[in-house]
């Protein structure tokens, strides 16, 4: 028996205020069977009427991913009502209505009980982890949140659309990286329009060019012929994929052969490849399983790689031969415990091959020379618990960036390669500034530094026939910017004789810049500012650098920006919190021009630099980790509540947040323990079940962090520990802010099944009626999609789902005027 027809009448006036359409299941080309999935029985005469004429002008969002009959039915036809009183001039609001008819997934529950150290937990979704990532019941519920989720989303459809292609007008196509010298040739990565990936390049540095010596206004001569290494959207076509990524890619030290590993599901597992570029013939059959990690020996014919074991872990290198099958490789070096992952370089003279197994905290580096191959790798420095260097090498001396508990801050020794442990400091420990890391060459050095939150960059000028230094060092030349907050990243660019360093610098509104510099002259040159198409003025915005107080006295900095004609900085401006506060990360200001599309609507954009990160080294990284990592979230709503509180720069029905991956747990935790001070959260791949996955070892990552977090396995104050925080055993009935959370299927780092089961969880206990949306990219793993313009669909949802929580649909850019795409419209309301 169908449903009553009338729960609030259609009158006739409603109807003919939308244009006289026949009356009719298919009408003007409409399958109103097909659009109403069914539903279409439901209505009345007048009601499908309506339907038809309001499908027909472009509304069909409002009954888009409606349930079959029988499933709210009384709130389908009190949707139509609501239209037709907006058709009459009344203005009820058609979006609650809309979304009340949409039916979230409900998972199974599946109660598993997890007990350690005589606790238990109930785990209610433990089913939704699919290792294979084939389950029928686990994928048949994660499409069913994406169709939930494109159902609440239909209404900003037209919106997505306007804000990638507003987006994808900043971009200049047509494009070119700027090239690095090396070995005779000028090396670079350029995009044509229209194109989603990189295409490798080379030209020949010319003669007179090659006579004269590097100099900081090189360039490419447009004269010499271009040889296409790879181009990764041939390469991904010619693979008929839908996921592409090139993780390393170098050629032969006698510039002949070219080698890339290339992962085309998104588990970042890779396949070696080699060819040869005077023929374009692949030399060896492919090498699957790898990390994407490989170097060449000095011979061109010997290649180290890395493989993976079964948990993804990096743990042991191999030799090839080229010419020889993959069979007949031989292992040089396994790693066996579980906690270290391998890694494979070479220093910038190329004379040196680098093995480095590294924890955490504690690493190990092997060496062979380069042009002896089948050479036994040797230790430079045995492992010491919690002792972390690394090493690269000039002559006959090794220099060696060394952090351990009495230098947490790391110094730089050097000392012969005969010798490692008889080193000379040259640049001695600091409680103030961090030493980040050194670039040398044959006649100079660039150390890159961080201090009070800023990054700065010294140049030294080494001894003459690769002679020793003697230190400690003086302060060299120092490079620094004078904005309030930047990043910097400073070393040096061309072969080991090069006097060239090249600096990269972006801020919240500078573009990424990339200035060359010879060292022996002083000369400096803007080698390239990314272009911004579309009028970008960078002197109407204004990035700032805040201090927040927390409870224990620590001052927190905040980064933000926004565009000082539009914000209005009285609390009514919307303003996106972004924060990470993981693995000594350093979350520092970058220039986005994505990031416009916000700023050019009045928000403010703000990073809280919170312990756990770090951006005021080492000693900040150690005071929000393990047992100290409640600091990372208080840290987060002491910058929140800055903002609210102190500079009333927002309040928090405006205050939105975003974090991925660590800081997506980051998100997690701060929404249970403050939901009242947001109100809206993306949460991208995040490590939502942090104690579930730490208590697992069959997981990857987890053995390697434990000198992040604990193990909560082992130890009964770890265990409690993060159990306080972890968010998903931390969800409970309280009111949560607007969440969008993201998923990758493929995700080797974060399982998909931690945000699919905080979602659930959220979905069971959770108050009020603010949106819950799960989005799994289906595939894609931890890095979502490849795509340069893919990537900028899913901001623009993303943004759109911000937007849309902050009744924000018709506004519109700065200097532009409103359209159609801006919002869902007059007739048929915006839902505001």
């Amino acid at each position: 028996m169908r449903a009553s027809h009338v729960v609030v009448p259609i009158t006739a006036a409603a109807v003919s205020a939308v244009v006289g359409f026949t009356v009719g299941r298919r009408v003007g080309g409409i399958n109103l069977k097909r659009q109403l999935n069914g539903n279409d029985k439901l209505l009345s005469r007048q009601e499908r009427h309506l339907a038809t004429a309001l499908i027909q002008m472009g509304y069909g969002h409002l009954f888009r991913y409606w349930p079959p009959p029988g499933v709210r039915d009384a709130e389908k036809r009190r949707l139509l009502a609501a239209v037709a009183h907006r058709l009459e001039g009344v203005t009820p609001s058609l979006e609650s209505e809309r979304l009340a008819v949409l039916v979230p997934p409900i998972p199974t529950q599946r109660p598993k009980l997890l007990q350690s150290h005589g606790d238990v937990r109930e785990d209610k979704y433990y089913w939704l982890r699919d290792d294979e990532r084939k389950d029928p019941d686990v994928l048949s519920y994660l499409k069913a949140e994406n169709e939930y989720t494109k159902g609440v989303m239909a209404d900003t459809e037209k919106l997505q659309d306007a804000l990638y292609k507003e987006m994808r007008a900043r971009i200049k196509e047509d494009d070119r990286q700027v090239p690095s010298r090396h070995h005779g040739y000028f090396y670079y990565t350029r995009q044509e329009t229209g194109q989603q990936y990189g295409i490798q390049c080379r030209r020949r540095v010319p003669a007179a060019m090659v006579q004269r010596g590097p100099s900081e206004v090189d360039d490419v001569d447009e004269s010499e012929p271009e040889e296409i290494l790879l181009d990764q959207n041939q390469r991904k076509a010619q693979l008929g994929v839908d996921y592409y990524s090139v993780g390393g890619s170098d050629t032969s030290p006698d510039q002949r052969l070219y080698a890339w590993a290339e992962d085309t599901v998104g588990g970042e597992k890779y396949t070696l490849h080699v060819k040869d570029l005077a023929t374009g013939a692949e030399l060896i059959r492919p090498i699957a399983g790898m990390s994407g990690d490989f170097e060449w020996a000095a011979d061109s014919a010997t290649l180290f790689y890395v493989v993976k074991d079964e948990l993804d872990r990096p743990y042991k290198v191999l030799r090839h031969k080229i010419g020889s099958s993959a069979g007949q490789d031989q292992v040089v070096y396994e790693e066996k415990d579980e906690a270290f992952y391998v890694h494979l370089y070479k220093g910038r003279s190329e004379r040196v091959l680098y093995i480095s197994s590294g924890s955490a905290v504690t690493s190990e580096t092997r060496y062979i020379m380069a042009d002896q191959p089948e050479s036994e790798f040797t230790v430079i420095l045995p492992r010491v618990q919690d002792t972390e260097y690394s090493i690269t090498d000039r002559g006959d001396w090794l220099y060696m960036t060394i952090r351990d508990k009495a230098r947490p801050n790391s110094e730089l020794l050097v000392a012969p390669i005969s010798s490692p442990a008889s080193g000379q400091v040259l640049i001695p420990h600091s409680r103030e500034v961090k030493l980040e890391g050194v670039s040398v060459g044959e006649r100079y050095m660039v150390v890159s530094e961080r201090s009070g939150g800023l990054q700065r960059a010294r140049v030294y000028e080494l001894p003459a026939n690769l002679g020793r230094p003697t230190g400690p060092l003086g302060a060299g030349e120092e490079i620094k910017f004078d904005e309030p907050a930047y990043s910097l990243g400073a070393y040096l660019t061309g072969d080991f004789d090069t006097p060239i360093v090249r600096m990269s610098y972006t801020s919240l509104t500078t573009p990424s810049t990339v200035i060359d510099m010879h060292v022996g002259t002083g000369k400096r040159c803007v080698k390239k500012v990314a272009p911004v198409l579309g009028g970008f003025d960078q002197t109407r915005y204004v990035t700032e650098r805040l201090w927040a107080t927390a409870k224990d006295g620590v001052k927190v900095p905040i980064s933000l920006v926004y565009r000082k004609d539009l914000a209005k900085l009285d609390g009514t401006d919307p303003l996106l919190l972004n924060g990470y506060g993981s693995y000594e990360i350093s979350n520092d200001p970058y220039f986005s021009s994505s990031r416009l599309t916000l700023l050019d609507r009045g928000f403010i954009f703000a990073i809280a630099h919170i312990r756990g990160g770090g951006e005021m080294g080492r000693y900040w990284y150690e005071d929000g980790k393990m047992q100290k990592k409640i600091n990372t979230f208080t840290d987060f709503i002491t910058a929140a509540e800055h903002l609210v509180s102190e500079r009333k720069l927002v309040k928090p029905e405006r205050l939105c947040i975003e974090g991925r991956s660590a800081g997506g747990m980051l998100m997690g935790a701060v929404l249970n323990m403050r939901p009242d001070l947001f109100h809206a959260a993306i949460i991208g791949v995040g490590f939502v079940d942090c104690l579930t996955t730490m208590l697992d070892e069959t997981i990857p990552l987890t053995v390697v962090e434990r000198e992040e977090w604990g193990d909560p396995a082992a130890d009964p104050a770890v265990y409690a520990y993060m159990k306080s925080y972890s968010p998903v055993d931390n969800v409970k009935a309280q009111n949560y802010p607007n969440i969008l959370a993201i998923a990758g299927l493929h995700d080797p780092r974060v399982g998909y099944w931690e945000p699919a089961k905080f979602v659930a969880k959220l979905r069971e206990l959770k108050t009020g009626s603010q949106l819950l949306l799960l989005k799994t990219e289906m595939g894609a793993g931890h890095f979502s999609v490849t795509g340069r313009f893919e990537k900028l669909k899913e901001i623009a949802f993303e943004y759109a789902f911000l937007f849309k929580t902050l009744g924000m649909l018709d506004v519109p850019l700065a200097g532009a005027e409103p359209t159609a795409a801006a919002g869902a419209g007059a007739a048929a309301g915006a839902g505001q």
